[in-house]
């Protein structure tokens, strides 16, 4: 079974209800929403004879970005950090000083279950979710130029669960906008998911996956075709067209990964 291990002092807030999330710099864990693990307590580091298990818990959201892009809002929510400098200098300490603000980070949400229902989980992921939403946008700068694309999934009352984002090279806009697509149902697969709403300002994108425009660009063909076969394997998938500003999410996502790459350079 996978397994996320704490110091004894952050163990000791999670026995208390007080923590329900972690950051990780890098991160090899494939870990998933819906993902059941094990919760470790690392009682003396040093020692892992003391290790114990404080329980298992199920993963409520993963958030996948660079550690520049961090908001205010999340190192406050945090907890842990006064600052940006604070959480650098913290990250530094812990995985060394090849931390910079372009390191990728994980910031892993979860809840811990009660006995009786983590004594039924087995060693196999349980699926809760099976219903949510996608969120999805691309974006080139030049058009052809530097494009990135960025993608949110959330339950059906808007709960974020997975917010990631990519940068893609020289692209197209609409190059750039079937990527997200593509990268966003392939989470959702990977979730289990049966059931997705997709929601894109594209109209062109959305009305294409919809059968009602033809694909005249032939160079959206190959995506465009696996796509439509990537959403035959869901049980059920609508796409709807919304206004750019319903979509932020995504936006934000697509911008933090060009913003960023323009930083690098």
């Amino acid at each position: 079974m996978k397994s996320l291990k704490f110091d004894h002092g952050q163990a000791e807030q999670i026995r208390r209800g007080a923590k329900t999330a972690t950051w990780r710099a890098f991160d090899d864990k494939d870990i998933s929403v819906n993902d059941v693990i094990d919760i470790v307590d690392r009682v003396t580091d040093d020692k892992p004879q003391t290790w114990q298990s404080l329980g298992r818990a199920r993963i409520d959201s993963v958030i996948e970005k660079r550690l520049g892009e961090v908001t205010a809002e999340e190192i406050e929510n945090d907890g842990e950090h006064a600052s940006m400098e604070d959480m650098l200098r913290h990250f530094r300490e812990r995985y060394g000083d090849t931390v910079t603000a372009r390191t990728p980070i994980k910031i892993i949400h979860f809840t811990m279950l009660p006995e009786a229902e983590a004594a039924n989980t087995g060693d196999e992921k349980t699926t809760i979710l099976t219903e949510l939403k996608l969120y999805a946008d691309g974006g080139s700068r030049g058009n052809p130029g530097p494009s990135a694309s960025g993608y949110v999934l959330t339950d059906l009352s808007d709960n974020l669960i997975v917010k990631k984002s990519i940068y893609l090279g020289i692209t197209t806009n609409n190059q750039a906008e079937y990527q997200a697509l593509k990268l966003g149902l392939e989470e959702a697969k990977k979730m289990h998911i049966q059931t997705v709403h997709v929601y894109m300002d594209s109209l062109l994108v959305i009305n294409q996956m919809r059968r009602i425009f033809n694909v005249k660009n032939r160079d959206l063909w190959p995506i465009h075709e696996a796509i439509k076969q990537l959403a035959d394997s869901f049980a059920h998938i609508t796409f709807m067209h919304v206004p750019r500003e319903f979509n932020k999410l995504a936006d934000a996502a697509v911008n933090e990964a060009l913003d960023a790459r323009t930083t690098e350079q």
